[in-house]
C-alpha cells in the first residue's frame, strides 16, 4: 500500500510517499481501505516537530480518515465488509489502509461522500466536546469562535447555532460572506481589528459566555478578558507557534512563555473558568469518546450538521495541502484523497 511519511522534521517537502506492506486485521479489528483523509493543523505542527506526543520520525501523519471496510479479523462478523465508515486515529491516517475496531468508527450516512466523512471526526469531536461537555453550551449563550471558517471553526459554528447561541466569529475579511451565509451573526477581521475591542462593542461591554481559542500565546489573555462573569475559555491549540512552514524554536518559546498563567484567586474573583483540552490525549476515555461519536453520527444522519469540505488534494500533493493550510487559505476542511 501507499502511505505518506514525515521522513524528517521541516517544511511540507519533507512529506514523502512510500510503499509499505499491506496491513493485516488482527483479532477484533477491521481494515479500512482509505478513500479520504482529513488534514488538521496538528498534522502541520507534527511535521514541524512541535506537536506534543507525535511519534518520532519517520511516521505517518493523519488523525482521521474515511473509507470502506475491506477486511476483518477473527471475532468480527462478515457483515462489516463493505461498510462505509469514518475513523478517528492517533496518527496513521495518511495511508491507503488503516486498522481499527468496529467500536471506534462512525457510519457514513447514505448520500454523503468520503470527503465529507474525512471532515467529521476531529472537527466535530473537538467542537462538541468543548462546547457541550466542558462549557455546557445553552440556548442564548454568546460564543466567540476563533478561526471560525476553518475545520473546527465551521463545526463549532454549526453546533453553536444548532443550540440557538449567538456567534461571533473571527476570520480574515475574505471569509466573512461565507460565515454570514452559515448564520454567524457577527464577524471580526482578526487581521485589521482588535477582537477584544470588537467583542466589547458587539456585546455592549458584557462579553461572551464561551470563547474557543486554538491560537494561544497572548491571544488566550485577550480571549479571557472577552468573557463575561460565568464565562468559560476553551483552549485547544497553539497555532501561533507555527506561523510559517518551518519550525522556529524562538517563536515556539515566545508563544509558550507569552501564554498567560491563570491564578486560582484571579479565577475565583473573576468568576471565570479556563479549560485546556487535547482530544488526542483522551484515549483513556474511550467510553466518553464513543458516546460523543454516536451523538455526532446521529446529528449527521439527521442532517443537523453538514461537514464543510473546502479544498481537496490528491494524496500525492500532500505538501501542497499543508502549504494551503499554513497560508490560512482554507474555508472548512482540507482533504486528501486516495
Amino acid at each position: 500500500m501507499k502511505a505518506i511519511f514525515v521522513s524528517k522534521y521541516g517544511a511540507p517537502d519533507t512529506l514523502e510517499v512510500r510503499s509499505i506492506p499491506d496491513l493485516i486485521a488482527d483479532h477484533g479489528q477491521i481494515r479500512i481501505r482509505v478513500k479520504a483523509a482529513g488534514l488538521n493543523f496538528a498534522d502541520c505542527m507534527a511535521r514541524m516537530g512541535i506537536y506534543p506526543g507525535a511519534p518520532p520520525t519517520p511516521f505517518i501523519p493523519g488523525l482521521e480518515c474515511a473509507g470502506v471496510v475491506d477486511a476483518v479479523g477473527h471475532g468480527v462478523g462478515p457483515e462489516w465488509l463493505g461498510r462505509r465508515v469514518v475513523a478517528p486515529t492517533w496518527f496513521g491516517g495518511y495511508a491507503e489502509q488503516l486498522l481499527t475496531t468496529p467500536e471506534d468508527v462512525l457510519p457514513i450516512p447514505q448520500g454523503k461522500s468520503f470527503e465529507q466523512g474525512a471532515a467529521v471526526a476531529v472537527t466535530y469531536l473537538t467542537a462538541l466536546h468543548g462546547l457541550h461537555y466542558l462549557a455546557n453550551l445553552q440556548e442564548g449563550d454568546w460564543v466567540l469562535i476563533h478561526t471560525a471558517a476553518g475545520g473546527v471553526g465551521t463545526a463549532a459554528v454549526q453546533l453553536a447555532l444548532l443550540s440557538k447561541a449567538v456567534v461571533i466569529g473571527t476570520a480574515s475579511a475574505s471569509k466573512h460572506d461565507f460565515l454570514k451565509k452559515m448564520g454567524v451573526q457577527h464577524t471580526i477581521d482578526y487581521r485589521t481589528q482588535d477582537f477584544e475591542v470588537e467583542v466589547a462593542r458587539i456585546t455592549g461591554g458584557k462579553g461572551v459566555r464561551i470563547a474557543m481559542d486554538p491560537i494561544g500565546g497572548r491571544n488566550f489573555e485577550k480571549s479571557y478578558r472577552s468573557l463575561r462573569r460565568g464565562g468559560v475559555l476553551l483552549m485547544y491549540g497553539l497555532s501561533a507557534a507555527a506561523p510559517t512552514e518551518r519550525r522556529n524554536f524562538l517563536t515556539v518559546a515566545w508563544e509558550y512563555l507569552s501564554s498567560p498563567r491563570f491564578s486560582s484567586m484571579r479565577l475565583m474573583n473573576d468568576n471565570k473558568a479556563v479549560i485546556g483540552y487535547h482530544m488526542g490525549r483522551m484515549t483513556g476515555e474511550r467510553d466518553l469518546l464513543r458516546r460523543e461519536c454516536a451523538e455526532i453520527a446521529a446529528l449527521w444522519e439527521q442532517g443537523k450538521i453538514d461537514p464543510v469540505v473546502g479544498q481537496v488534494f490528491p494524496y500525492t500533493h500532500a505538501a501542497d495541502a499543508h502549504r494551503y493550510m499554513q497560508d490560512r487559505k482554507n474555508i472548512g476542511k482540507i482533504v486528501l484523497t486516495f
